[in-house]
C-alpha cells in the first residue's frame, strides 16, 4: 500500500470526502496548496453531493490529473484534448477496479448490494493517480 493511499484513507477517516481526500493525498502531483486542493475538491464528494454522480474519489483524481496536466493557457487552450485521455484513461481503471463509477452503483443504493466501499474507493481513486503520474 502506497504512502498516499495510507494518507489518503487518514484523511477520510478524520471527515474529508472521498474527492477531499485523494485530492490532498496526492497534493505532491500538482503545485497547488493542500487548502486550495481540499476547497476545490469539496462539492464532488458523495457521487456530487447527491450519490446520483461520479464517485468523489475519482472526481478528486481527476481533479488532480486536470491541475496537473493542463498548460493553464487562458488565452490560448491546447491541452484539453491530452487531459480528456488521461481522465477516460483513470476513469476507465477505476470502473475496472471498483465495479462502476457513480456512487448510488458503487454503495449499492438501490440493489441493496455494495459493489465497493468508500475506503476501496479511495485506495482506487489514489492508484489511477499514481498509474498515470507516479
Amino acid at each position: 500500500m502506497s504512502e498516499r493511499i495510507k494518507i489518503a484513507d487518514e484523511l477520510h477517516r478524520k471527515g474529508y470526502s472521498c474527492a477531499q481526500a485523494v485530492a490532498v493525498a496526492c497534493a505532491d502531483f500538482v503545485d497547488v496548496p493542500k487548502e486550495i486542493l481540499f476547497r476545490a475538491a469539496e462539492g464532488f464528494g458523495g457521487g456530487m453531493g447527491t450519490g446520483d454522480g461520479v464517485c468523489g474519489a475519482l472526481t478528486g483524481g481527476l481533479l488532480v490529473a486536470g491541475l496537473r496536466n493542463s498548460t493553464g493557457n487562458l488565452s490560448n487552450p491546447k491541452s484539453k484534448a491530452s487531459t480528456m485521455k488521461i481522465s477516460k484513461a483513470m476513469l476507465t481503471s477505476f470502473r475496472d477496479k471498483s465495479g462502476a463509477i457513480i456512487c448510488r452503483e458503487l454503495k449499492g443504493v438501490d440493489t441493496g448490494k455494495m459493489i465497493c466501499s468508500c475506503p476501496d474507493c479511495i485506495k482506487h481513486g489514489v492508484e489511477v493517480v499514481e498509474a498515470q503520474f507516479g
